[in-house]
């Protein structure tokens, strides 16, 4: 709400309430100074979504109309960004794109916003649901916490606190996370994002449902906690360059060699988290020259996010912070040196002929 941005007061209210509303005669709050949160019966007007946006008294949403919900939020209270990068990345596979919001104490909040009037609840949990158990996270909360809210029971499921508390933007709370360029800064213009999210449709959800015969209405949560399909690549399968880096720690391009370590553990089928403990534990046996100081825990992760969540292929066979590292066994470096043969190597005397005899 800065005097820089051209969006009028109510183009904002309006984006903001299509996003996050849900019950349209109740909502949550919490006291600024105790952290007690309360529920209020009222209406939720555009004053008290005004109010929130301000920093004047905030606002939490209960998502859970009848059986459908506007969004689907993964919530978790550490300030590990491993988990919550990994249900981005889970989703993102199935064709779900989510949003990265830090949360007003600690923590953060995965959205995922539906079309339309909204999506069944059930179908969009239950997707959920699969997720974060493929991704070995299946305690995970999730909001709305119920699949619907039966009629003239007098209940209103739960609320969650909804971005974009005024008191806390400036503190880089509430507010979303820039994933894709890997920096995990909040964006400049958390409006023109809201404006161009990626909406979540109930076909999408029913596809997803039967292809992975993902059952609806229960939520599939193992007795143990369990990680499917994790495993740590074979030394083999990982090139020799970054066998080598791995093994030895390198002495520059810190970062650039962190990214280019991330996109060969990902190639492999390394999971995230261990990809983070593996980059973690390499950074260690780094060796900096002129008294530079090792990556952090942080570049690390912002890497290592990067990699992960954009898919890159290319091996960096050509990139400073790898050729130091090439191996003559490499298979990408024999190829490499082939077609620079090739390409230095001579027109002999039949070559030239040949090419006369075409002119002609």
């Amino acid at each position: 709400m800065t005097e820089k941005d051209s969006r009028s007061t109510a183009e904002k209210l309006r984006l903001f309430r299509s996003l996050f509303s849900g019950l349209e005669h109740v909502y949550g709050t919490y006291d600024s100074a105790s952290g007690r949160a309360y529920q209020v019966k009222e209406f939720v007007t555009d004053a008290v979504l005004l109010a929130h946006l301000k920093g004047k008294q905030p606002y939490g949403v209960y998502l859970l109309t009848g059986e459908v919900t506007r969004a689907v939020v993964a919530d978790f209270d550490t300030e590990d960004l491993a988990p919550p990068l990994d249900v981005i990345a889970g989703a993102r596979h199935y064709g779900i794109s989510c949003y990265l919001e830090s949360s007003k104490s600690r923590g953060y909040h995965v959205w995922s916003f539906a079309d339309g009037n909204g999506v069944n609840a059930a179908k969009a949990r239950a997707v959920f649901r699969h997720i974060l158990c493929e991704i070995g996270l299946p305690k995970t909360e999730v909001f709305p916490k119920q699949d619907r809210i039966p009629t003239g029971s007098g209940s209103y499921g739960n609320f969650i606190h909804a971005p974009l508390f005024g008191g806390l933007v400036p503190r880089g709370r509430t507010v979303f996370l820039n994933v894709d360029d890997g920096s995990l800064r909040p964006y400049a213009d958390q409006w023109a994002v809201l404006q161009n999210v990626e909406l979540m449709s109930e076909s999408l959800l029913d596809d997803l449902i039967e292809v992975n015969e993902i059952p609806v209405g229960m939520d599939p949560i193992p007795d143990k906690k369990t990680s499917l399909g994790v495993f740590l690549p074979l030394p083999g399968s990982l090139p020799p360059c970054a066998r080598r880096m791995l093994s030895e720690g390198v002495t520059a391009y810190q970062r650039d060699s962190c990214f280019r370590l991330a996109v060969s553990l990902r190639k492999v089928g390394l999971p995230y988290d261990l990809a983070m403990a593996t980059l973690l534990e390499w950074s260690q046996k780094n060796r900096p020259l002129e008294g530079k100081r090792i990556i952090t825990r942080i570049e690390v992760q912002a890497q290592t996010a990067g990699a992960y969540l954009n898919q890159y292929q290319g091996c960096g066979c050509d990139h400073h912070a790898v050729q130091p590292f090439c191996d003559p066994v490499c298979t990408l470096f024999q190829k490499r040196e082939s077609q620079a043969e090739t390409a230095s190597r001579p027109v002999n005397e039949t070559d030239a002929t040949a090419g006369k005899g075409l002119d002609k």
